[in-house]
């Protein structure tokens, strides 16, 4: 096997025990992103450049990493521990503030952005000795759930088939996972943002507790949804990746002083005797007629029912309760309720990026300060913020405020107390992570509201503030992975592990990647 194809697990073992240099690992997972990766996306690149090609970087610190992989060297060497991810390389979704790299969120408007400070979960991540290996594409400031209105192309492609889309927000960093660019990646999930993009390239994703991973450092898009979390491709890297970076920040009010359990111990206690719970609001999602106005309902694809039920099985016969019929009868106004709270704090967010401190600022002269504004950021931003800012603005004025945004808060709270309700008889959920397989690239963009509602079984753990985690199910008739889900109460991420990981054992030998990226 070769070194780029390990486990993070793996990779931290073998280099603490002297089999292989962190300097070794890197050089070889250098030479996979050579490989497989193609051009990185840029301002004004060519969307179909190297149709064949992943293009998961924006920026790759091949440099930089060198750095950190010989600085763990030299620690071992010295008989120092370099930290519980020694020598592992990773991806940083680019979001995140990285010290000394460009940190643009994928927009026109942060291009020329160098950061001057580093996220908390980076700087944990690197402390316990991972080596960055750049930063990865996303949606623009993480709007959408394909990856493709990044300002940087071409845009990330799925390597599982590179004519359809990675999924988003975090596409760049579900796509190098799953392309053996690096065993892990920090993404960031605002409705599902790290979840539905790990589906759809048959990797693990998890969206932690809201305030178990630090936001500092994080460019922010929905300060009251947003998400730190890893994606992997084993349910055992991801239980590594967040004992690494959870736990409480000065720098961060939000971040919860909660203990951080060990993670891998809590994994390996199995699901004899945990209620998994399975609700039929979770088979089929609903969404407004664009003609009629009326709300539809539309079952599952039965592949995707199917795979949950499986799952279900395969725990039972390990000593799991299945309890059905657990009611989540607000599931389906989730992606209602989202669009309003989200689009009223990203357009607050948003309002800080005017061309006057940092940033990109448009160059004719306006004459006054109000037309520098309007032209930079009419200029840097794309269509997806500037259509947040105005429903945001919208939905968020004295006379609307009441007929939207107040009744979003009011369904927001209904949706938690499903899950309070849900989790008095059951300790997990278990649910699919995605109404459909990965679409074709260019196959929905443009329709944002079609888009949002491939988020749907996944926002309500976002609404709610509670964990989840998205497992690979294998693959359907066109080869396009699918995933399933459990959601858990708050910080009982362990819960997530311990299911994920005894249906993941259950499920024997599995592709882990494309065939082509291990050529």
């Amino acid at each position: 096997m070769e070194l780029f194809e390990l486990s993070a697990l793996e990779i931290a073992r073998k280099v603490r025990a002297h089999e292989v240099t962190a300097s070794e690992v890197l050089e070889a997972h250098l030479r996979q992103i050579a490989l497989v990766d193609g051009s990185p996306g840029t301002i004004g690149g060519d969307p179909k450049l190297e149709p064949d090609k992943v293009h998961a970087f924006i920026t790759l610190t091949a440099e930089r990493a060198r750095q950190q992989a010989a600085a763990i060297d030299a620690k071992i060497a010295v008989g120092e521990d370099p930290g519980q991810l020694a020598g592992v390389p990773v991806t940083i979704k680019d979001i995140f503030c990285v010290e000394g790299t460009p940190s643009t969120a994928a927009s026109k408007i942060l291009a020329n952005f160098v950061a001057p400070y580093t996220a908390t979960p980076v700087e944990r991540w690197e402390k316990a000795g991972a080596v960055v290996l750049g930063k990865v594409n996303l949606d623009e400031f993480t709007y959408g759930s394909s990856n493709e209105s990044s300002a940087f192309q071409p845009a990330t492609r799925n390597p599982w088939k590179t004519t359809h889309v990675p999924g988003g927000s975090s596409g760049g960093s579900a796509a190098a996972v799953a392309a053996l660019e690096g065993p892990l990646s920090l993404g960031t999930d605002t409705a599902g943002s790290i979840r539905l993009p790990a589906a759809y390239c048959g990797v693990v994703g998890l969206k932690p507790t809201y305030g178990r991973v630090s936001r500092y450092g994080l460019i922010a898009f929905g300060s009251s949804l947003d998400c730190p979390g890893p994606l992997t491709r084993t349910v055992a890297d991801a239980a590594l990746a967040l004992g690494a970076m959870a736990g409480a920040d000065p720098r961060d009010s939000t971040a919860a002083t909660v203990p951080v359990p060990d993670y891998l111990a809590e994994m390996e206690k199995g699901v004899k005797g945990l209620k998994i719970g399975l609700s039929s609001d979770y088979f089929q999602i609903t969404y407004f007629h664009a003609d009629t106005g009326e709300l539809v309902e539309q079952p599952v694809p039965e592949i995707i029912k199917q795979s949950v039920l499986e799952a279900a099985e395969r725990l039972a016969r390990q000593g799991a309760e299945i309890v059905e019929n657990v009611s989540m009868p607000h599931t389906k106004f989730g992606i209602p309720a989202y669009f309003v709270i989200s689009r009223v704090e990203a357009a607050s967010n948003l309002h800080r990026y005017d061309g006057v401190k940092y940033g990109y600022r448009a160059p004719e002269m306006t004459g006054d300060l109000r037309s520098m504004y309007r032209k930079s950021r009419a200029q840097g931003f794309g269509l997806q913020p500037k259509l947040r800012v105005l429903m945001g603005m919208y939905v968020s004025a004295a006379q609307y405020s009441e007929q939207y945004y107040n009744r979003a808060l009011r369904i927001r709270s209904l949706i938690r107390r499903d899950f309070d309700e849900a989790f008095t008889k059951v300790d997990t959920l278990l649910t699919p992570s995605t109404p459909a397989p990965a679409f074709a690239i260019g196959g929905i963009y443009g329709d944002s509201v079609l888009m949002q509602y491939a988020d749907q079984l996944l926002v309500t753990g976002n609404h709610a503030g509670v964990p989840g985690i998205s497992i690979p199910a294998g693959l359907d008739r066109e080869n396009l992975p699918i995933g399933v889900h459990f959601f858990a109460p708050d910080f009982r991420e362990e819960m997530l592990f311990r299911a994920g990981y005894a249906y993941e054992q259950s499920s024997g030998e599995r592709e882990l990647a494309p065939a082509w990226v291990r050529a």
